[in-house]
């Protein structure tokens, strides 16, 4: 068996594992499974790919040992940094697939003119825009949710004509590349215009669209990946391009319906911006509560729902919160968590917090599930949750949020809101729920806030 042939054999056991992994990590119960089988899927991948001959081992090994550098203090961030990672990895890999497509285009020029057709140029063009946007576009991203930049929305006037021209332009110049291709004098603008759009793209979008743009942003990488692949004639790359873009899609289309927004409302609707409320100069007041207040009334109750979203990340609450659940079950207290699908920076959050957590598995219900059993509910402890939360959602059509399905927390008999202080959530707008009748605000950090309820409890 050639090494040409005993390469393709273990691309195509890689694709393999790649799709079974994409399966497994679907079900909680196999999570585990996907992702040890596509680490393995990429270390065959790898491997195959050193089976090439004529390969400078000598620039792969200098490239491996940067990558080991840069990769292992990457992969230790905490929990809540995940998205802003995540972000970061996306923007490592359009930059690779761009530099490819550069090395790719001028190594065609100088060295294999004969290599050059219309459809390899279209599509290493392709590449090259996907690539060097979706770098950009995921640095900004990365720098909202680490703050670096601010996370509310960055416009200017005539904005989205702008953007739009910029990619017109730069399409517009790989186009006549394409039919074109010494014209190379135009390939640094494609870079150059390609990047501005990246930047242009993703500064005019709030902090809370973030993790559908991060999603977005994977589909970009993925497509161009799989254009690389075709530059590259590598039929691994197209599979796992494709597998990437199609999940990456997928993914921010349910991700828009769980917010009832369109793509175009995410990328052009300036979502995040902070709002004056309607009537802002009447003065509105909150009842506080003591931990002990709430612990008394929970002791009471025969039914509770914890609805936990970012705060209760940033405060690394989630072991005291399942104290908080242990002792409550202990007294015959009925304790479900309220799940909203974007609850978090990204899908999935409160679900591996708890997790880890080791709260059980069916006892987290999904928002669908939950909100027909909430007018029963005798009290919703709201841990860290803002807007998934807020009934502006429901009827004020002036709300950036409106139309996005939340978890109906005020239909609950009783509301405990944990929460550090009354600033508002990644929407930027006042929650309404905090005003109700029926709400109580328990102000502090929430770690230190559930601790000391577990004490009570427990005593």
């Amino acid at each position: 068996m050639s090494q040409d042939t005993g390469t393709q054999l273990i691309y195509l056991f890689s694709t393999a594992l790649f799709i079974l992994s994409l399966k497994w990590m679907s079900d909680p119960r196999t999570a585990r499974r996907g992702i040890v089988s596509g680490v393995v899927a990429m270390l065959a991948a790898i491997g195959g790919t050193l089976l090439h001959p004529g390969l400078h081992f000598d620039w792969i090994a200098g490239a491996i040992v940067v990558g080991v550098a840069v990769g292992i203090p990457l992969s230790w961030v905490p929990l809540t940094a995940v998205p802003q990672r995540t972000a970061l990895s996306h923007a490592f890999g359009g930059l690779a697939a761009g530099l490819v497509g550069a090395a790719e285009y001028y190594l065609w020029l100088r060295v294999h003119p004969e290599h050059i057709t219309r459809f390899s140029t279209g599509a290493l063009m392709a590449e090259v825009i996907l690539g060097f946007l979706t770098f950009t576009g995921s640095l900004m991203a990365a720098g909202k949710l680490q703050e670096w930049i601010p996370g509310r929305p960055i416009t200017f006037r005539h904005q989205n004509l702008v953007n739009l021209s910029l990619l017109a332009v730069a399409i517009a110049a790989a186009v006549w590349l394409v039919l074109s291709p010494q014209q190379w004098l135009l390939f640094p603008l494609v870079v150059l215009l390609s990047l501005g759009f990246g930047v242009l793209l993703i500064i005019p979008i709030g902090g809370a669209d973030m993790p559908t743009v991060i999603a977005l942003l994977n589909a970009y990488a993925g497509l161009s990946a799989v254009a690389m692949g075709f530059v590259l004639n590598n039929r691994l790359l197209i599979a796992a391009g494709a597998l990437d873009g199609s999940s990456g899609l997928i993914l921010s289309i349910i991700m828009c319906r769980a917010m009832n927004r369109s793509f175009a409302n995410v990328l052009f609707g300036a979502f995040g911006q902070v709002q004056a409320a309607a009537g802002a100069t009447e003065q509105r007041t909150v009842q506080s509560a003591t931990p002990e207040d709430a612990v008394q009334i929970m002791d009471a109750a025969r039914s509770v729902v914890i609805v936990p979203g970012y705060g209760m990340a940033v405060a690394q609450a989630q072991h005291r919160v399942y104290e908080l659940f242990d002792e409550l079950t202990k007294r015959g207290v009925e304790v479900k968590f309220a799940i909203h699908p974007v609850a978090g920076r990204m899908p999935g959050h409160m679900n591996v917090l708890l997790a880890e957590a080791q709260i059980p598995y069916d006892r987290l219900v999904e928002m669908d599930a939950i909100n027909p059993e909430m007018p029963e509910v005798d009290v919703a402890l709201i841990v860290g949750a803002n807007d998934v939360v807020n009934p502006a959602a429901r009827h004020d059509k002036s709300s950036p949020i409106y139309g996005m399905p939340i978890i109906d927390a005020d239909r609950a008999k009783t509301v405990f809101v944990l929460k550090r202080s009354m600033n508002p959530g990644f929407a930027g707008i006042e929650n309404e729920l905090f005003y109700d009748k029926k709400t109580m605000m328990v102000f502090g950090d929430a770690k230190k806030t559930l601790t000391e309820m577990v004490k009570l409890l427990k005593q």
